[in-house]
């Protein structure tokens, strides 16, 4: 089992600080293993989550529905949008009452590859966890939020 203490070679004044660092250590982490992973399927983290957002919506919606639910509030949302439209995952349609509003939609070419994204997975990682380990983990984490 990993120690931040060991694995960054420093010690710390109290076990807050160190909670703290172990969280932007472990981010950072699973920040570099997400883009790893992703780098395959021609998408980064950011886009496959619009990916997701965008298929469980089941419907088009608009680009400020899409920005307010993405884990990530980057402000170049558009421009991963705009990416996964070159890449021909997703569709953009004007609304005919208001030309200023924009829908997006996933199309078959966007769900085939989150299907395939889905079945390829690998979060071996989580499996350090037990279920129960994992609730209190987002209890806790819920709670420094």
């Amino acid at each position: 089992m990993g120690d931040i203490s060991k694995d960054i070679n420093s010690r710390f004044e109290n076990n807050k600080i160190k909670a703290l660092i172990n969280i932007k250590y472990t981010a950072n982490w699973i920040n570099s293993y997400e883009n790893e992973f992703f780098r395959p399927f021609g998408i980064s983290p950011q886009q496959y989550n619009i990916l997701r957002i965008l298929r469980g919506a089941e419907e088009p919606i608009k680009v400020q529905v899409i920005k307010d639910r993405m884990i990530d509030r980057a402000p170049n949302a558009t421009r991963l949008m705009d990416k996964l439209c070159e890449k021909k995952l997703i569709e953009r349609i004007r609304c005919n009452d208001d030309r200023r509003v924009v829908f997006i939609s996933i199309n078959k070419t966007g769900l085939r590859l989150l299907s395939t994204i889905d079945t390829n997975t690998k979060l071996g990682f989580l499996n350090n966890l037990t279920e129960k380990e994992a609730t209190t983990l987002s209890r806790l984490l819920d709670k420094l939020r």
